[in-house]
């Protein structure tokens, strides 16, 4: 098999320099990579934030040509500027947001923008734009607005712009990054069709080892270097050793680790949920019901005060034009004090139209919005004084910071509460420790890491000590262990100050892990909330509204078909290790 791409003791250092033109840092990123891809393959890149990744893939396209060492794509230097365009002509590039990436204002525009830059005859831009928009399955949509799209349809549309192009290689750096689990599912399906349909090789940066589990070879970097390039079950076998560079595993084969811990014959190179449950039906049981505890919720809960509360809350956008569109539809929804809520939909569901209502960011059309106690629309009641009660954090809250230091930026909401110098600092410092960030504090925060600058607009917010605290997707983007650190200090910050927590994720498996609550949107309308134990039971219903569930519990489910029940509350790898070491022979505790 012919190799598309050559990498050769790849180096690579940012460079900084003066006005003069003189070099004041220099960052060395890349560590004598040498890599090589062969046409066809599809082929994953796992790391945490700041191995190199991203890096590397720029110089797949010469988006970046080296320090030294060399890159060849089908045998052109992607140093030599002369072969620039058929460089890139080969090798297509799709990057995490697709807002980033078009252009136009209709669908089929945007995928022929490029063709048309190549000088391709009109007639065959046609065939080329209605070939790509079927591939992602997007040819209905074709004269729609791309703004018009879900996140997961842009997305589809940005890698259709690729396609027109007629590459042999798409390289993608976390193109499902910020989609929900359908938007996932869409792309992937349309990665793999691209890639073992129509032959392209496919290139993919991702934090999630579900979609690494699907690809035929997968790379592992860290500090600028690969440390481990193996097909995915060798890979994912290494759990341990993944956990040291920051990474995660399948929950499946998390489990199974846990299991052989415990002294179960089972393979280490599982990696999907049916096979998972072939290998533990083929165990020796005890018996094929796992015994559990008393649910706790069947006890009656004591009630707490209500933290905010939605009465018939209708928002639409756009009123009044032929865009007019209902975002939230006569939503009622009490939150209690003290609890750490989960709120889930597909993109375009409502949850962020509805979050920020909380706060008065949006005015409802109709409807009322009650935060301790008032209607936060009265004449009465200064706005400005509910948002220092409601403290709303959004996505890539990063781009949220613009002070000189941390210390000044943590501390511009206490200052603008009017607060004196002493309790400013007070609560830079008590929110900076939240954080972990107190040795950043005279830090600049455009300097830090992203996960560092997430934790000092986290920390900003903090310092004005609200009450409730509403948290968008805090950890998009970020690796498993920046995302881990992240809302692992979020929960020891609810547990230790028992303020009440919102928390808007994609994720089903941090959702399950820190929220107690979960709270569904479905197309305007508050579908369910209630305890997360009983979202999660509602497998089926979720799937059918574009939600998921965590791989476990798809696990636990398909044991339940096979006769083996070890209980419909299996959402972490713990309690089903635990289910399952009681009923397999010899384990019982």
């Amino acid at each position: 098999m012919n190799n598309i791409i050559e990498v050769e003791n790849l180096c690579f250092d940012y460079v900084a320099h003066d006005d003069d033109g003189s070099v004041t840092e220099r960052t060395e990123v890349l560590k004598n990579v040498s890599l090589s891809v062969p046409e066809g393959q599809f082929l994953a890149v796992l790391g945490h934030n700041g191995c190199g990744k991203s890096t590397l893939a720029k110089h797949f396209n010469a988006i970046l040509t080296p320090t030294s060492g060399k890159v060849t794509v089908l045998g052109m230097d992607t140093s030599d500027e002369e072969r620039l365009f058929d460089i890139r002509q080969n090798v297509g590039m799709v990057f995490q947001n697709p807002d980033n990436q078009l252009v136009a204002t209709i669908v089929e525009e945007d995928v022929a923008f490029a063709p048309e830059n190549l000088g391709v005859p009109p007639e065959e831009i046609r065939r080329r734009v209605d070939d790509a928009l079927k591939q992602v399955d997007m040819y209905e949509f074709r004269e729609q607005s791309p703004h018009q799209l879900s996140g997961g349809q842009k997305q589809r549309v940005a890698i259709a712009g690729i396609i027109a192009m007629q590459p042999r290689c798409i390289v993608m750096d976390e193109p499902t990054a910020m989609l929900d689990p359908k938007g996932r599912r869409e792309v992937m399906k349309t990665v793999k069709y691209l890639n073992k349909e129509k032959g392209i090789t496919v290139i993919l940066i991702t934090h999630y080892m579900d979609e690494a589990a699907q690809a035929d070879r997968v790379v592992v970097m860290d500090g600028g270097k690969i440390i481990m390039d193996d097909v995915p079950r060798k890979i994912f076998s290494q759990a341990d050793a993944l956990h040291a560079v920051g990474l995660d595993v399948p929950q499946v084969t998390e489990l199974c680790c846990m299991l052989r811990k415990n002294g179960v014959d089972i393979s280490p190179e599982i990696i999907f949920e049916q096979e998972c449950a072939e290998a533990i039906a083929k165990l020796p049981l005890v018996t094929k019901t796992a015994p559990r505890a008393e649910r706790a919720d069947q006890a009656p809960k004591e009630k707490k005060d209500i933290a905010a509360q939605v009465k018939s809350l209708t928002y639409k956008y756009s009123v009044g034009t032929p865009f007019e569109k209902t975002a939230v539809d006569n939503v009622d929804l009490a939150i209690e004090r003290g609890e750490f809520v989960g709120i889930i939909g597909h993109t375009g569901s409502g949850k962020s139209t509805l979050i920020q209502h909380l706060n008065g960011l949006i005015r409802p059309t109709s409807g009322e919005v009650i935060v301790d106690g008032v209607n936060i629309w009265d004449k009465k009641v200064s706005i400005r004084d509910i948002r220092f009660k409601v403290g709303l954090v959004f996505q890539y809250s990063e781009h949220q910071l613009f002070e000189e230091t941390v210390a000044k930026d943590i501390a511009y909401g206490p200052k603008n509460m009017g607060l004196s110098d002493e309790e400013i600092q007070k609560r830079v410092r008590e929110a900076a420790q939240a954080m972990d960030i107190v040795h950043l504090l005279e830090r600049s925060p455009f300097e830090l890491s992203g996960g560092q600058q997430r934790r000092v607009a986290l920390a900003g917010v903090l310092a004005m000590e609200p009450q409730v605290l509403i948290l968008d997707e805090p950890a998009a983007g970020l690796d498993p262990k920046g995302r881990d650190k992240i809302l692992g200090q979020i929960k020891q910050y609810h547990e230790q100050s028992g303020r009440t927590i919102l928390l808007v994720s994609h994720s089903m498996e941090d959702i399950v892990k820190y929220a107690t609550k979960v709270l569904v949107m479905n197309k305007g309308k508050l579908f369910c909330y209630d305890d997360t134990d009983k979202v999660f039971e509602r497998t089926d219903e979720l799937a059918k509204i574009g939600l998921d569930v965590p791989q476990i519990t798809r696990m636990s489910h398909i044991l339940a078909e096979k006769g083996i029940d070890i209980g419909n509350d299996i959402y972490t790898t713990q309690r089903a290790a635990e289910r399952l070491l009681g009923i397999i022979k010899g384990k019982n505790k």
